[in-house]
């Protein structure tokens, strides 16, 4: 019993498991292989996918869990070292069923795991019962026979399996020169050869896996973690930058002049691509996006509908339209297309070869000229503060008291979000209850500053430090 105390119950979070490799040890993926297997029998799904990404320790923890798995019933595929969305894809065979061992654009000394049953992400509750599951479970783990020495596998069948579906898909009526940025991650190598195979010219940057994560952890939300892509592509005069998270699920897009495109805008092309063959269809997005998708959305005649945040809430909103929602985006760079082409979920590869090819239909134009449609906002990044011991439910209802003050239009889908004329606020917050989420938007600096005031004063009598802290955000 003394074993279930200890387990790390904290890293079974909203969306996936993730931890660091202090408490995510193998006894813990042990535990978590056995729920798993008990979820996917219960739902009398008895084939299963496993893949993994670039990490040291993931070859390691993919093994256990299909040790567990056959030990189980299941029928197990290793697909081996790859990215997320090619798992997503593998998985089509398997009933949607799959595994992937990752914990995407994190550091080194983190890793997880995300999985799909029938083609559906977990809930919350769901990934909380696998978690209480898995801590019955993990006396038994403790006992599991210890997995060692084994290297990363890139299984080529499958590889070119996931290729050749891009290459279907996706037609270029001119090529490009595109700089390719993998970040050493797993989704790298793979994007590099789909690109040649369409005709690009590319230049490869950081294409090789390696876990070791030699420059920085494998997050391109971080412009910082961008400088020798945007160098790159003005040392090569390239047509674009394409930037790709540790295990492929996210994107980043630079265009000619190294300029970092934000979500927002590229949210706002693809609603476009997507609604030109598919008028009045619904585009959706997160609380995170600026007001400019919705009235992008609204302006292009489409339905624009706002959710949650989490790229599973995304595809799992989506999969349920039955087919009046064709696009799906996140601001943290999750693109999922749902109109007829693509496979539903979120894969940076494919959102990148979607810009390609719609850019491609106009021989002189370049992606900023593209892109100028939808015009640069002012913004603050998502930005976290701390609580200081608030409970977070109570501010969040102390705001939404004092909101009807500012004037503002109140979304409670997910934290509090107050919509202005032209630009929003909102503040969430965390799933560990440490600290707050909070990001600001407007069409001008004037705006942005008028709206960051009116989150400030409404938090500066009761919250004096929380409301330091969001007025020093710029």
């Amino acid at each position: 019993m003394d074993a279930m105390f200890n387990f790390p119950l904290h890293i079974f979070r909203a969306y996936d498991i993730r931890g660091k490799l202090t408490v995510f040890t193998p006894q813990v993926v042990a535990a978590i292989g056995y729920a798993l297997a008990r979820q996917y029998r219960a739902a009398e799904q008895l084939k299963v996918v496993i893949g993994y990404d670039a990490r040291l320790s993931s070859p390691q923890y993919a093994a256990i869990l299909k040790t567990i798995f056959e030990k189980e019933g299941l029928d197990v595929t290793d697909i081996g070292c790859c990215s997320s969305p090619m798992m997503y894809f593998m998985a089509r065979q398997t009933n949607g069923n799959g595994v992937m061992v990752t914990a995407s654009h994190n550091p080194k000394s983190d890793n997880g795991i995300k999985w799909i049953l029938k083609s559906e992400p977990p809930t919350p509750e769901q990934i909380k019962d696998i978690g209480n599951a898995a801590a019955h479970d993990y006396i038994t783990a403790l006992e599991t026979p210890r997995i060692r020495g084994l290297n990363h596998q890139i299984k080529s069948d499958y590889c070119l399996s996931y290729q050749q579906g891009l290459l279907q898909d996706i037609q270029l009526a001119r090529p490009f020169k595109v700089v390719l940025d993998g970040l050493n991650g797993s989704a790298g190598r793979c994007a590099e050869i789909v690109l040649n195979r369409l005709g690009c010219e590319v230049i490869a940057l950081r294409c090789e896996a390696n876990g070791e994560f030699p420059d920085h952890a494998p997050d391109p939300s971080l412009a910082i973690h961008l400088e020798k892509l945007r160098q790159t592509i003005i040392d090569q005069d390239a047509d674009m930058g394409i930037a790709l998270d540790g295990d492929g699920d996210r994107l980043v897009i630079i265009d000619e002049h190294a300029h970092i495109i934000t979500a927002d805008r590229l949210i706002s092309l693809f609603a476009k691509i997507c609604l030109e063959q598919h008028p009045h269809a619904e585009i959706v997005f997160d609380v995170k996006c600026s007001t400019m998708v919705a009235q992008t959305v609204k302006a292009l005649g489409g339905t624009p509908t706002m959710i949650r945040t989490g790229s599973s809430f995304l595809r799992s909103y989506l999969s349920q339209s039955q087919g009046r929602a064709i696009f799906g985006g996140e601001y943290a760079g999750h693109y999922v297309f749902n109109d007829g082409r693509g496979f539903g979920y979120d894969d940076g590869l494919y959102a990148a070869l979607r810009i390609l090819e719609y850019l491609s239909q106009f021989p002189k134009q370049t992606l900023s000229q593209l892109l100028s449609a939808f015009p640069e906002r002012y913004c603050t990044e998502d930005t976290y503060i701390s609580t200081y011991r608030s409970e977070p439910k109570n501010v969040l209802q102390d705001i939404e008291s004092l909101s009807h003050q500012s004037k503002a239009q109140l979304s409670k889908i997910d934290g509090i979000r107050l919509d202005f004329t032209d630009g929003f606020g909102i503040i969430r917050a965390s799933n560990t209850g440490e600290y707050f989420t909070v990001r600001f938007d407007a069409a001008n600096p004037l705006q942005l500053a008028h709206i960051r005031h009116q989150f400030v004063r409404m938090l500066q009598d009761k919250y004096p430090k929380i409301a330091q802290d969001i007025s020093n955000i710029h």
